[in-house]
C-alpha cells in the first residue's frame, strides 16, 4: 500500500449507466465521472449465485473480509458484530502498521486497537472511536437515516449537523450544501444526497486534519435513488412507469445523483494527484424491477409491538422495513414470533410480517407490499382480540421499488492492482 489510499464505496452504483449519461449528456455535464473512465484499472465483479444473497450487507462484509457468503455466513445487516473473530481489511492494515479510518462502513465493526477515526453505519451495533466528536456524528447518523421514513430529526441531530457544517466550512463546498438542501423543496429525494454530501465533506476534514494512510468512505444514497427511482430514466428502453402523484415524469433522480457524485469524485481526483491512491467500488449494481411492490416501514417499532402486546428488551430498526427484536428469554422470542406471523390484512388476506428466529431475538421483515387505505385493518390469526384498525396510522410510506440487486459490480482505480478484467467481489480486499 501506498502512503495514502482511499477507498469510495459508491453502493450499487451502476456504471454502465454512468456511461449512458456521460454520451447522453457529454463530458461537460460530468467531467469526473468521465474522467475516472480513463483510470489506469478498470473492471467488474461478480458474487453470489443466489438472488436472497445479493445484499449490500453481504456483499460489503465479503469486501471486507475477503471472503465469499459461505464461509463468511453474515447474512443479516449488523451481524458482523457476531462474528467477533473474523478479521477485515481494517485490522489487518492496522497490524501492518499504518494508520486506519473509516465512514460508516457497511456492516463493519470497530475493532481497531487505535482507530484515527471510525464512525460506524448507521444499522452496526459496534462503537465509534473515543472521540466526542465521532460519538455524536454516530448517534446523528443512527437518528436521521433510521427514523428518515418518518422524516423527523432530533435537536441533537440538527446541532451535531451544525457542528459538522461549522468545522467542515468551506465558502464554495458549503454554499453548495445550502443549495443542494433548498433543492428538496422541489426534489425531495435528494435528501439522502444532502446527508452522502455531508459526510463527504467530512471526510475531507479528517483527510485533512489526521495522519491515515488507509480511510474508507461508504456512500448510499445512490443504491436508495436507484431503488425507488430506476424508471425516471431516459437512457432505458421499455421501463414502467411511475405514478405521478409519487414523482413527475419529467424528472430524473438518476442525473440530479450522478451530478452530486461528480462533484464528489472531482474532490477525490485532486487529492490523488499528490500521491493519492484511489479505489471505487460499487460492491454490487441495480437492475430494472418490473413488479409494482410498496414499501412500508413501521413509524413506532416499540409503540406498535407494546399495542399487540409482545413483551420484548429492546427494538433496533435496521435498513427500509426490517427491524431486530431482542428478548429476555428465548420463550418469550418465540411467542411474539407466533403472533407477528399470525398477521394478515384484512383486504387481501396477504400476510404483514415475515419473522427469522435467533433465539431469543427475532429479525424481523415488514413484507406486505400492496398499497393501503386509511381505515384498512390487519388481523391475528390466533388472537381475534389483537386487531389493529388504521394500519397505516401506524406506517410511513417508504418508496416505490424500481430496481433490484445484480450481482454485477464495478472497480476502477487510478493504480494496477493486477487482478484481471473480471473476478469475484471477495478479492477486492487485494487492493492493499
Amino acid at each position: 500500500m501506498s502512503k495514502k489510499l482511499i477507498f469510495i464505496q459508491l453502493n450499487e452504483i451502476n456504471f454502465d449507466l454512468v456511461e449512458k449519461y456521460i454520451v447522453g449528456s457529454g463530458k461537460d455535464k460530468f467531467p469526473n465521472l468521465s474522467y475516472i473512465k480513463n483510470f489506469y484499472n478498470n473492471f467488474t465483479t461478480f458474487s453470489e449465485n443466489e438472488y436472497k444473497n445479493l445484499e449490500p450487507w453481504i456483499q460489503w462484509a465479503s469486501v471486507h473480509l475477503g471472503k465469499e457468503y459461505n464461509s463468511h455466513q453474515i447474512f443479516r445487516l449488523g451481524d458482523i458484530i457476531n462474528h467477533p473473530k473474523q478479521e477485515q481489511i481494517f485490522e489487518k492494515i492496522e497490524a501492518k502498521g499504518f494508520k486506519v479510518g473509516a465512514i460508516s462502513p457497511m456492516n463493519a465493526a470497530n475493532k481497531l486497537k487505535n482507530p484515527t477515526y471510525f464512525i460506524p453505519d448507521p444499522w452496526t451495533n459496534t462503537k465509534p472511536d473515543n472521540s466526542g466528536f465521532s460519538k455524536r456524528i454516530s448517534l446523528m447518523l443512527k437518528q436521521s437515516v433510521n427514523e428518515n421514513a418518518s422524516k423527523k430529526l432530533s435537536i441533537n441531530s440538527i446541532i451535531t449537523i451544525f457542528e459538522i457544517i461549522f468545522r467542515t466550512f468551506n465558502y464554495r463546498k458549503t454554499l453548495f450544501l445550502i443549495r443542494l438542501v433548498f433543492s428538496l423543496i422541489n426534489k425531495p429525494w435528494k435528501k439522502s444526497l444532502v446527508l452522502d454530501y455531508l459526510i463527504h465533506n467530512l471526510h475531507l476534514y479528517f483527510l485533512k486534519k489526521k495522519i491515515v494512510n488507509f480511510s474508507s468512505i461508504f456512500l448510499n444514497a445512490g443504491a436508495h435513488i436507484q431503488h425507488h427511482y430506476l424508471y425516471n430514466t431516459k437512457h432505458i428502453e421499455n421501463l414502467p412507469k411511475n405514478p405521478n402523484w409519487y414523482i413527475k415524469s419529467s424528472s430524473d433522480p438518476i442525473e440530479d445523483m450522478l451530478f452530486i457524485y461528480d462533484k464528489i469524485i472531482g474532490d477525490y481526483i485532486k487529492l490523488s494527484k499528490n500521491s493519492t491512491q484511489l479505489v471505487i467500488a460499487t460492491g454490487l449494481s441495480q437492475v430494472p424491477y418490473h413488479e409494482t411492490k410498496f414499501y412500508w416501514r413501521l413509524k413506532n417499532h416499540e409503540g406498535f409491538l407494546k399495542k399487540i402486546g409482545c413483551p420484548f428488551s429492546r427494538v433496533i430498526p435496521r435498513m427500509s422495513r426490517d427491524f431486530l427484536i431482542e428478548f429476555s428469554n428465548i420463550e418469550a422470542a418465540k411467542n411474539c414470533q407466533r403472533l407477528l406471523e399470525s398477521y394478515k390484512m384484512r383486504s387481501d388476506d396477504e400476510i404483514i410480517f415475515k419473522v427469522d428466529n435467533n433465539g431469543d431475538s427475532l429479525f424481523v421483515e415488514l413484507i406486505y407490499s400492496n398499497p393501503i387505505k386509511q381505515n384498512d385493518m390487519i388481523y391475528s390469526q390466533i388472537d381475534q382480540n389483537r386487531e389493529v384498525n388504521n394500519f397505516k396510522s401506524y406506517l410511513a410510506f417508504v418508496a416505490i421499488k424500481n430496481g433490484e440487486h445484480n450481482g454485477i459490480g464495478y472497480v476502477t482505480s487510478n493504480f494496477n492492482l493486477n487482478l484481471g478484467k473480471k473476478i469475484h467481489l471477495k478479492e477486492v480486499c487485494l487492493i492493499v
